[in-house]
């Protein structure tokens, strides 16, 4: 699944905005075309389109079906600006009636099942009223079920109509029906038939989990527990099926009938009605189901495989938006052809369906064969899109069809194990985005996010390890930023075995375990063993929460002409674990010489051991030290002069280092490091400590003076031409509020607002003209074309407008207005738009305005409107914010829409934080109205809740008011209550 980019500050990511301040707001991510495929990759694109002209009911509502618009047509009219499902009360039948005390779930309470699930047969009758379900399930018992052990099936909002065995209708005494559960006291020895019919609400369904509406279209989300919600069932990950599914429905409404697998038969049926039947051949778990039936177009194209199968790939959407689903194609194909090159993974099935829905809680799902996306996902052209949305795009596509292989051919025992598929899926997904651009972008984009949202949530209440210990919600751990760390600790396998060792362990790992449900401890075991290594104390990544901090000192001994490097590392305490082991952390090492070159480094002493370092016959000038215990010592040999050590080379390790490294020396790695990763780490630590210092200054009410030498050092990023546009982007931008809040004792919002600010503005003013030729040089006449040289170009000229738009100056504003009005493309017009909306004033009003009316009709674009609104740190946008609450684009019920409006102001730390508890009660209120719409939605915006304990005393006041304001409400669900009770716990 992919990861919900919806933490605060993230709501604008689609559109290559980020909140840490309007300097880094269009530094996105980039990526190079792939090479044209071989002669084997054919190409047969056409389109499909089933529609319907006339009108048809939505929950309360009459909508009228867009008019049939060919791929071609140079118009799209009528558009939607919201996407909904209906929100009036459910019938009497599905009142959730009162729910048990929630109930925590812990790894060491994990039981095999006492059944198995062999096949499963389901068949959907879609209706407009109601939907009945019927499973027929071939149950054997498992290998540790006791004697006559109970049946329990989990289930939620339904409403059973008939349970049968073998055939027989159970009478009410030999089963039990729960809130929560269907018991069947009693089963039959060895193996039988379980029949169930269950009666399903769709349309009425809101929190987006089971089978529901969207836009007139069915479709279902059974991750994590979604399955429960469409019949009763054992809804866990290591009861794995194989399945067929019969959808039937009105053929005019449903003319598009799709489910996992192979397309096994389809026909009419009376009353206007048809049917598909639908086989998948791979065992798979439940949340693996998936459904769509409505009114689709489709793009179509095929993939060859590496052996030469040929494989039907299909793009669903309306009609009206095929044009913009070129790219995610692209996409897919790039992802299919990387796969087989890198891993030796091939598509196992001759069919491939990408379905995109606007209402979707996750970002994308990986189902068997019929991957589900959030528009936003797939939906691009230049026009409407940014070059932030073409990367989330091409990065998210191919997350999900790498799941075929990690998630779904092997998948995980519990949800315990989450990180086992999802962590391993986006480490695939970051070296797939690296692969077709810029590497060292993408992993500062990577690191970044790691740092902006994790490293808080493990300082925090919320803190857990990859592999939490106990959840309430398993939903409440899909989280970007926690699956990010997953990805990491899979990237210091590949640190420490080298990529063709990582690719004997992956092979392993699939020659073991295809067609299971397995644990973190069978991948570990996969990959040290096709190594023929041991990692110590490694798994204590999956078990011990919180970020390691390294310390580093260092010192020279010219007689010896040896270089010492000492390291310690600290685990900080979290709630449940006051106590902490060391861990496993590579350190991948360069030591830089007084020219700037650096070193070879010949050998190096540890523990007792001297290490000679090499790789065959050739020098080395990085190695990765295995740094284990609490503290050590390693002595590099034959080092002719004192180095300057480059630490962490790549972000080896998802640490804080706290190196012993000067001011000059850290001037000098910005300049000469050959790790451009290092080198943008040196710019990093450099602002940081300069914008605490300054913090520091402002408490004090001391004037604030800008470093010339910092100064000096990004004049000279900006002006040396040998260096990718995009790294000069990245390397010029300043640390997020966020970042430097997180590094205070006391958090205080508006002292490094004021601080970030004032910096932003003097390199502004300072380096005025320089940025003014970034502006000028990077502009260009031609098409908007997605590769690497082109999106570095625009990065560079966006991120130097949005500097020189914040001195607020006519003729700055003038530019402003300029590139406004003349881009040719997405990114470059929403820049200008985000460097005029830095400052209150008609200019800023006029061009929202302007901005509005011009794409009001898309509903992607708009929600980009929403986002840059919300975000703003303009004084009180708290009632701006509040005024868009009651616009009609927006929709409480539209997941994408909550999370650019209202995760967007959650992620403008000055306004949310306000002093008068403004943004806090906003919120709360927010959240209970949320919950009693989506649970999952509720659960993400009242998770900005959960440090309020890093502010001042007043703050902390206010926000633990609003927390348990929101703890006592009446049918708070339990997605919500477990964050804002783990938020309020001491």
């Amino acid at each position: 699944m992919a990861r919900r980019l919806i933490s605060p500050a993230a709501a604008c990511r689609g559109c290559g905005f980020v909140n840490a301040g309007f300097l880094g707001a269009f530094s996105s991510l980039h990526h190079q075309s792939l090479p044209s495929c071989s002669s084997k990759r054919t190409s047969s694109v056409k389109n499909c389109f089933s529609y319907r002209a006339n009108s048809r009911k939505e929950g309360s509502r009459w909508i009228r079906s867009e008019p049939f618009l060919s791929v071609n047509s140079a118009k799209f009219v009528g558009k939607r600006t919201s996407c909904s499902v209906a929100t009036e009360p459910p019938p009497a039948a599905t009142q959730e009636p009162e729910m048990d005390a929630p109930k925590e779930i812990f790894l060491k309470d994990y039981k095999k099942p006492d059944y198995l699930f062999d096949k499963v047969d389901l068949q959907f009758q879609l209706g407009e009223e109601k939907t009945i379900v019927t499973s027929k399930i071939v149950v054997s018992p498992g290998v540790e079920a006791g004697i006559s052990a109970p049946l329990v099936l989990h289930g939620s909002d339904l409403k059973l109509l008939s349970i049968k065995v073998n055939g027989t209708e159970l009478k009410g005494e030999e089963y039990a029906v729960d809130s929560r559960h269907l018991t069947i006291s009693t089963p039959p020895a060895g193996v039988f038939i379980l029949e169930i019919v269950t009666e399903i609400y769709p349309q009425l369904n809101t929190s987006l989990e089971g089978l529901y509406k969207s836009t007139g279209n069915f479709c279902t989300q059974c991750e994590a527990e979604g399955f429960r919600k469409i019949t009763y069932f054992q809804d866990r990950p290591d009861v794995m099926a194989k399945y067929t599914c019969r959808i039937e429905a009105d053929k005019t409404l449903y003319p598009v009938l799709l489910s996992n697998g192979n397309l096994i038969e389809q026909g009419d049926l009376e009353g206007g009605k048809h049917y598909a039947l639908w086989e998948d051949p791979f065992k798979k778990p439940s949340y693996l189901f998936a459904l769509v039936a409505g009114q689709l177009g489709c793009r179509e194209d095929s993939f060859v495989t590496c052996s030469g199968r040929n494989v039907t790939l299909r793009i669903w959407t309306p009609a009206q938006d095929l044009p913009k689903t070129a790219h995610a194609m692209y996409s897919l194909k790039a992802a299919m052809q990387w796969d087989e090159e890198v891993f030796g993974l091939e598509y196992d099935l001759d069919l491939f369906n990408i379905v995109v829905v606007p209402d979707f809680n996750m970002g994308a799902m990986e189902n068997k064969s019929l991957n589900i996306f959030q528009s936003r996902l797939v939906l691009a052209s230049p026009e409407t899109a940014t070059d932030g949305d073409y990367a989330a795009i091409l990065g998210v596509v191919g997350h999900e069809y790498f799941h075929n292989w990690t998630g779904n051919r092997v998948t995980c025992r519990d949800w315990f194990q989450l990180t086992l598929k999802e962590g391993l899926t986006v480490f695939r997904d970051q070296e797939f985005s690296s692969d077709l651009g810029c590497r060292t972008v993408k992993r500062i984009a990577d690191v970044s996010k790691l740092r902006i949202y994790q490293f808080p949530q493990d300082a925090g209440p919320m803190a857990h390890p990859i592999r939490p210990h106990s959840y309430i919600k398993m939903d409440n751990f899909y989280t970007g930023e926690f699956l990010c760390l997953g990805a990491e600790v899979v990237r210091m396998y590949k640190t420490m075995f080298g990529a063709s060792g990582f690719r004997k362990g992956m092979d392993l790992y699939f020659q073991r375990h295809d067609g299971q449900a397995v644990t973190c401890e069978d991948f570990y075991a996969a990959m040290c063993d096709a190594n023929n290594a041991q990692l110590p104390n490694f798994l204590q990544w999956y078990s011990q929460a919180g970020t390691p901090t390294v310390k580093a000192t260092s010192s020279y001994d010219p007689s010896s002409q040896t270089f010492s490097l000492k390291l310690s590392q600290e685990v900080p305490p979290t709630p449940g674990q006051p106590v902490k082991e060391p861990m496993f952390i590579p350190i991948a090492v360069g030591l830089v010489d007084s020219t700037g070159k650096d070193m070879p480094l010949t050998s190096v002493y540890s523990d007792g051991t001297l290490q000679t370092l090499s790789s065959d016959g050739q020098p080395v000038f990085t190695t990765v030290l295995q740094f284990k215990k609490k503290e050590e010592e390693f002595v590099f040999k034959n080092v002719p002069e004192k180095p300057v050590p480059s630490l962490l080379r790549g972000y080896s390790a998802p640490v804080r280092l706290d190196s012993d490294l000067s001011e000059s020396d850290l001037f000098f790695l910005l300049a000469n490091d050959s790790d451009e990763f290092n080198r943008w780490e040196a710019g990093q630590v450099l602002a940081r400590k300069l914008m605490l210092s300054l913090v520091a200054d402002f408490q004090e009410q001391k004037a604030l003076v800008l470093n010339p030498k910092f100064v000096d050092g990004l004049r000279s990023i900006l002006r040396n031409t040998s260096l990718d546009k995009e790294f000069i982007a990245k390397a010029i931008t300043l640390p997020g509020q966020g970042e430097i809040m997180d590094m205070m004792a006391v958090a205080d919002p508006d002292a490094v607002h004021a601080v970030r600010n004032f910096i932003k503005k003097e390199l502004a003013l300072q380096l005025k003209d320089d940025l003014l030729a970034a502006v000028t040089n990077n502009r260009s006449s031609e098409a908007y074309t997605f590769n690497h040289d082109s999106m570095a170009r625009r990065a560079l000229k966006n991120t130097c407008l949005a500097y020189l738009a914040s001195l607020n100056e006519p003729d700055v504003t003038e530019l402003a207005l300029h590139e406004y009005k003349t881009a040719t493309n997405m990114t470059e017009q929403f820049a200008a738009l985000a460097a005029l909306s830095q400052n209150p004033g008609q200019d800023r009003d006029d061009a929202l305005l302007d901005f509005y009316n011009k794409w009001q009709d898309e509903y992607l674009v708009v929600s980009k409107w929403f986002a840059l609104q919300a975000t703003s740190d303009i004084p009180g946008n708290v009632v701006n914010v509040q005024k868009l609450l009651s616009h009609p684009a927006f929709d409480l019920r539209n997941p994408n829409k909550v999370y650019s409006l209202i995760g967007g102001f959650c992620g403008s730390p000055v306004n949310f934080h306000a002093k008068d508890g403004s943004g806090y009660k906003f919120l709360g209120e927010i959240v209970l109205q949320l919950d009693k719409i989506n649970p999952q939605v509720a659960s993400r915006m009242v998770s900005a809740f959960s440090r309020w304990r890093r502010y001042d005393e007043t703050r902390q006041a206010l926000a633990k008011a609003q927390l348990e304001m929101i703890v006592s409400a009446n049918g708070l669900s339990e997605n919500v209550y477990e964050i804002a009770s783990k938020s309020l716990a001491d």
